[in-house]
């Protein structure tokens, strides 16, 4: 148990028969009134985020979240297959748990897991991977029809718009969450 004031970023909570994860908050101690806690939650299993107020102070029930570096090893049918470095201990992971994750993960890739009570919530990726473009259209000088930009497939399967002087075979920055172009990378 913890009070609302001891909320913070990525604290997962036990609310409404499921786990939420605190993604903003905000104390408000207004001139009139007593002071509230103003949240933004997501659940961690379906995605809904949902506003919510908690007078300060109040209790509030947390639930235990092992986060675990893991190494993503290979797709075994709709399984995602990880190993954790420190004992080479495997754990399956469902296609849906990993979710839009899969479009930046390559076998070998770093990642950390979010386990409670020894099931896999969720699959966090670094801010940033890079990853090869495996097919674009050829760029034309003078197309700007479309800000600038062109179509290209990374070696993930992923499609993302990149800049048109970029070809087939270039290793990009691409941003895990939004899932846009950052830079080229030599």
């Amino acid at each position: 148990m913890a009070t609302t004031n001891d909320l913070k970023n990525g604290m997962v909570l036990k609310q409404d028969n499921g786990l939420w994860t605190v993604t903003e908050f905000q104390h408000v101690k207004p001139g009139k009134g007593p002071a509230f806690v103003r949240t933004k939650l997501k659940n961690v299993l379906s995605g809904k985020t949902v506003d919510k107020t908690f007078n300060a102070g109040v209790k509030v029930e947390t639930a235990t979240v092992d986060r675990r570096d893991m190494q993503y090893s290979y797709l075994d049918g709709e399984l995602y297959v990880f190993m954790d470095p420190s004992n080479w201990e495997q754990t399956n992971v469902t296609a849906e748990t990993v979710g839009d994750a899969k479009d930046f993960m390559l076998e070998g890739q770093d990642v950390i897991i979010a386990f409670h009570e020894g099931e896999a919530l969720f699959v966090e990726l670094p801010a940033s991977v890079v990853l090869t473009i495996s097919f674009t259209e050829p760029g034309l000088q003078g197309d700007r029809s479309n800000g600038g930009t062109k179509p290209a497939t990374l070696e993930t399967g992923r499609e993302i718009q990149v800049p048109l002087f970029l070809n087939q075979g270039d290793k990009v920055k691409v941003d895990t969450r939004s899932g846009s172009y950052l830079e080229r990378v030599k």
